[in-house]
């Protein structure tokens, strides 16, 4: 399987080196395509074809996966339209707030279309370790498969419908900044306690791993878990009642909310 990555920005390039790293592909059949050359370098320093040409990079893929800023995927799809086989191809695309009907319309040839799939991974992809949400769209159950087995080896997938993409979007993809953002609150209230930064760091980290592993180990909710140490009148109550206080939980989902806002 060739795969083509067109845009190796944040989260295309992330989205590369996870698929490397994985296994999914081997370096000579991925290409990555990008008007940058600091990011091509990259690649090409790992064994990659890499181009400025869109056209030619979408040549011999199987699966052409565009992960550009959502103004430009209309540029880009209509740019190489003429120069993807539509009997053969699939197309990804990897662009918030872009919808089906858009890209259909834009890629349309001789009322032809090509399996879709919206995609929402997180940049955590790059470590294999992301939420990725699929939206398949004209595409058969086997290609579904194909582009979710890309996807589950570099984390997690769900297969979901397309009106629920931006509540994944800022469930997931924005997501990993908010936890990075308790993560970083955490690590300065440690610096606070008394630890330094390095080590109150690497605390909150393995902390925040155990507890997602809990989590995803026993299929518990968190609260079953938070009961098994809050003891009567003990620290941990008090520093969640304080939390609480100060309207954790409450700005928590205000936050998620705020992302749906157009």
């Amino acid at each position: 399987m060739k795969i083509t990555v067109i845009g190796a920005g944040a989260m295309g390039g992330a989205m590369a080196e996870g698929w490397l790293k994985a296994g999914v592909v081997e370096p000579q059949d991925i290409t990555v395509s990008d008007p940058s050359p600091t990011a091509r370098d990259r690649f090409a320093e790992a064994g990659v074809s890499v181009t400025a040409d869109n056209k030619t990079a979408v040549a011999d893929a199987d699966i052409v996966a565009v992960a550009v800023k959502p103004w430009l995927v209309e540029q880009v799809l209509t740019d190489i339209k003429d120069s993807l086989c539509y009997d053969r191809q699939m197309l990804v695309v990897i662009a918030a707030g872009v919808a089906s009907r858009s890209i259909l319309r834009w890629i349309e040839k001789d009322g032809r279309t090509l399996p879709l799939f919206l995609v929402i991974p997180n940049t955590a992809i790059a470590v294999l370790a992301s939420m990725t949400f699929i939206v398949p769209v004209g595409a058969s159950e086997e290609q579904t498969r194909i582009v979710c087995d890309m996807y589950n080896k570099v984390g997690r997938t769900l297969v979901t419908e397309e009106r629920l993409l931006a509540a994944a979007t800022t469930l997931a993809s924005c997501g990993i900044a908010y936890a990075m953002r308790y993560v970083r609150a955490s690590v300065e209230g440690g610096v606070e306690i008394g630890f330094k930064a390095k080590d109150a760091q690497d605390i909150v980290l393995q902390t925040v791993k155990g507890a997602v592993e809990l989590l995803q180990t026993t299929g518990n909710h968190p609260e079953a878990e938070i009961d098994k140490v809050t003891t009567p009148g003990g620290v941990t109550i008090k520093g969640l009642n304080e939390m609480e206080h100060a309207g954790f939980s409450s700005a928590v989902i205000r936050g998620l909310k705020a992302g749906l806002k157009k």
